[in-house]
């Protein structure tokens, strides 16, 4: 056994050298093509985001280090802990990724598994439904700055969070005989004042000042938002290397004979071998495939994208968790999943939504909110805002109305 273990290991890493390798020469053989997708990474990473993440990133850790987030864990308990069999400062995890997108999830998840706030059990569910993609890429970047159509981000997001809740439910029953941080004893105390006292005592154990709290939350968010970009740089360069040897189109002429079989155009596997690697390019391909192509069909390919969200988005949630024992396969077949959901969903809720959502009165996006432009995104921010504070009210509400029900009884 001991002798097999040994084999395996020289090989993977023989054959990380050898791809390692391979790489290093792709970029010497082509260099120009190497500058021009690493450009276009940072621009993605600079105009869209950066500015995007940076501000969720700083005020969460302050959020963590005043206890907010332990005020909220105590009320939303009674609806976390029976749906998602995790605590409720899940619900903050939760609320922040919805709002702003990956790897925010992830990140919050593995701070909260070294705070011991959460078991490994909990951090690996928590991790696989917190991590989505944010409605103002799905709409600005996705729908309108791709497809030019506003009411296509409404059935891209619909699929994508409908999907999420499932994979959450789902995630559930994942390794639920595992004893967790969950306490079963009686509390005799109102909610509020518990709440109150958990968030007190989160205070005092951090213990740091406003400026020390602010200046760390600032350095550890840089931090992240930089080994973000790095990755995004190194796959976009990756992706057209690939693209340049031809590699993308050997994979797709496989995957096309997928495609036909389950009833989708094999023209869109260009855009699904590209999405695999980086969801923003996969779905710039699909948008851009011919025009006979049934919508739907484009549609569900972006979608199932969003949902997985693309090796790049992988390397960077391994990368964070990987400083926990929180472990990256669960992840990995939560967002299989996922994307799967999405895509399917896409094919369910399309002749019923679709024909109504295109005849409505919908919003204007102003072109202007392309994925180059970093200010439009600004614009947008406070209303994300709100909707993340609204929705963390209405969880706040309902796990208060539930305690309230559960101790009547």
């Amino acid at each position: 056994m001991a002798k097999k273990s040994s084999r395996s290991s020289h090989i993977r890493s023989a054959f990380l050298a050898i791809l390692s390798t391979f790489f290093f020469v792709m970029l010497l053989l082509y260099p120009q093509q190497s500058f021009d997708s690493s450009l276009r990474g940072i621009h993605i990473w600079w105009d869209v985001v950066f500015p995007a993440l940076l501000p969720f990133f700083i005020i969460s850790e302050v959020l963590i280090g005043f206890g907010v987030i332990h005020f909220m864990g105590v009320i939303l308990e009674p609806i976390m802990r029976p749906l998602f069999r995790v605590p409720g400062i899940g619900a903050f995890v939760w609320a922040m990724g919805l709002s702003s997108g990956y790897p925010i999830g992830a990140k919050l998840t593995a701070q909260l598994r070294q705070e011991e706030l959460i078991s490994q059990a909990e951090g690996e569910r928590l991790v696989s439904f917190s991590s989505t993609s944010n409605p103002i890429f799905m709409f600005g970047a996705i729908a309108v700055g791709f497809f030019h159509d506003v009411s296509l981000g409404i059935i891209i997001a619909l699929t994508h969070y409908i999907a999420n809740i499932i994979v959450g439910l789902g995630m559930a029953f994942y390794k639920r005989n595992e004893s967790t941080k969950h306490s079963k004893r009686v509390h005799h105390r109102f909610i509020i004042t518990r709440a109150l006292q958990a968030m007190h005592r989160a205070r005092i154990k951090d213990g740091r000042t406003i400026g020390k709290l602010l200046g760390d939350a600032v350095q550890s968010s840089m931090t992240t938002s930089f080994l973000i970009g790095g990755f995004i740089i190194i796959f976009s360069v990756v992706v057209n290397l690939f693209q340049t040897v031809g590699f993308i189109d050997l994979f797709s002429s496989i995957i096309a004979i997928v495609l036909q079989i389950v009833g989708i155009s094999p023209e869109l596997s260009p855009a699904l071998i590209a999405g695999l690697f980086e969801m923003t390019l996969g779905a710039k391909i699909a948008s851009e495939a011919p025009h006979s192509i049934f919508i739907m069909e484009k549609i569900a390919i972006v979608s199932g994208l969003l949902a997985f969200g693309g090796f790049s988005i992988h390397a960077q949630v391994a990368t964070i968790i990987g400083r926990t024992d929180i472990r990256y396969k669960p992840f990995f077949f939560a967002k299989m999943t996922h994307g799967l959901l999405a895509a399917i969903l896409t094919f369910i809720l399309w002749n019923p939504l679709y024909p109504w959502i295109s005849t409505s009165s919908l919003p204007v996006f102003s072109s202007s909110m392309l994925i180059q432009s970093s200010s439009s995104l600004w614009i947008y921010v406070p209303y994300l805002a709100l909707a993340f504070i609204l929705l963390l009210s209405f969880l706040c509400l309902l796990g208060l109305l539930t305690h309230t029900v559960v101790m009547k009884k």
